[in-house]
């Protein structure tokens, strides 16, 4: 070493650095690498993405030679460092304590830090270039990795750790799946996002959620005469309509009008000729999550279905456009008993039915109503009083102020919602 100049130990000192920062770069690249985005580009046929694949398949041989490759030029570094000092100063123990720290501050800038900062900002772009040095580098060294891996090997089963079972057990979860197509805004358009975000919130939205309560379904008594109901297949704003005998609870089919409607053509229509082309009900249990719901109809190829509870009682209707509206969106021609009415006041205030559905609510007018509970506001607001609340009485639900307009039949019909922001007074506050 005597006979090798100091000018010369310092540009090899510089190249051990920057070699250093190489492995620095290429760890950091390769574990900070989108796994979905290089196998789109693996497919594409891009080399560099099918050698990164190859490498993060056996993670513990890519760490093996990167570590291996690292620690070497980091101590090879330190050691030429103390030779540096030694030529320069002597055996001075200050001279090589500082000396020590000097080397340990270039090792954290230059060969950790800075490129490990940078291997975080373009991980793509750097882990596909290194890897055409690391897979060469990776079969030469290979001795010396798998060496060093049975220890490592060891350690791992003594304390009982499989990472490649791990790495086979880690699947994506949904909300990691929403962040993505989140994430991915510039590149969908904002109604395909949409739509997508519908599709992971049919596993939790159950049929109750969407259903059209009994109390608004509108359906034909088989006990009435043929002139009530023909007016009423005439004036019917649906297809397909439930029908029952004398009560509600007792449906006894399913009709589609149109098929009646070609029939009055040659005549009128008598309850002899609705029984001739009714459909069996289609019964749902209640809870039944939408997703499901969705291949049901079309495994069963129906259209319709009657939810009913764990006692047979059917609680509403469901049909297919139901659940095609949370996936793409409300359509454009609805019933007049399915459309909810939103009357905004002058003070800001909006008049809602109490019959309105909280998710339409929450969703048209961005609002933040609890829908883990009841379904419907009337609903909403009984729970919070445990009462038939009179008209008149003001309370407030998840910071919204309200105000109950009318009440009749013992449900809540009326109710004004205030803005979060009104300083509206609110009297006979029953919060």
């Amino acid at each position: 070493m005597e006979d090798v100049s100091l000018h010369t130990m310092l540009i090899a000192l510089v190249f051990l650095l920057i070699l250093s920062g190489f492995f620095s770069l290429s760890e950091t690249s390769m574990m900070a690498i989108n796994r979905y985005r290089l196998r789109y580009l693996a497919k594409q046929g891009h080399r560099g993405a099918r050698l990164t694949i190859r490498l993060l398949d056996h993670t513990d041989r890519l760490l093996g030679v990167i570590l291996l490759g690292n620690n070497l030029l980091n101590t090879a570094s330190a050691t030429l460092v103390a030779v540096i000092v030694a030529m320069l100063f002597g055996h001075d123990d200050l001279a090589l304590f500082l000396g020590s720290i000097a080397v340990t501050f270039a090792i954290l800038i230059f060969s950790e830090i800075t490129p490990k900062v940078i291997a975080a900002a373009y991980p793509e772009r750097i882990a596909l270039t290194v890897s055409y040095v690391l897979t060469p580098l990776l079969i030469i060294c290979y001795p010396i990795v798998w060496f060093v891996n049975l220890f490592v090997r060891g350690l791992l089963i003594l304390f009982r750790l499989n990472p490649e079972r791990n790495e086979l057990e880690h699947k994506i979860s949904i909300e990691e799946l929403k962040t993505l197509v989140l994430e991915g805004g510039h590149f969908i358009q904002h109604k395909h996002q949409s739509m997508l975000l519908n599709l992971f919130d049919l596993e939790t939205i159950t049929v109750d959620d969407v259903m059209v309560p009994r109390s608004q379904v509108e359906a034909i008594d088989m006990s009435d005469n043929d002139e009530t109901i023909q007016t009423q297949l005439l004036t019917c704003h649906h297809t397909r309509l439930p029908v029952y005998r004398e009560r509600m609870d007792n449906i006894i089919g399913i009709i589609h009008v149109r098929k009646i409607l070609n029939q009055m053509q040659n005549g009128k229509i008598t309850v002899e000729t609705l029984e001739k082309v009714l459909h069996k009900p289609y019964f749902i249990p209640s809870g039944t999550p939408l997703f499901s719901q969705l291949q049901l109809f079309q495994e069963n190829q129906r259209r319709i279905g009657l939810v009913v509870d764990e006692y047979g009682e059917w609680l509403g209707l469901v049909t297919l456009e139901d659940i095609m509206e949370e996936i793409i969106g409300e359509f454009t021609t609805q019933a007049p008993t399915q459309m909810s009415t939103f009357l905004k006041q002058e003070d800001g205030s909006i008049v809602v039915e109490g019959s309105t559905l909280l998710r339409d609510l929450n969703r048209k007018l961005n609002f933040q109503f609890p829908l883990d509970g009841p379904k419907t506001l009337n609903g909403l607001i009984v729970e919070h009083f445990q009462d038939i609340p009179e008209a008149g009485v003001s309370l407030s639900i998840a910071n919204y102020p309200m105000e109950i307009i009318q009440t009749k039949n013992r449900v809540v019909k009326t109710v004004k919602i205030y803005p979060v922001f009104t300083d509206a007074k609110i009297g006979d506050s029953g919060a």
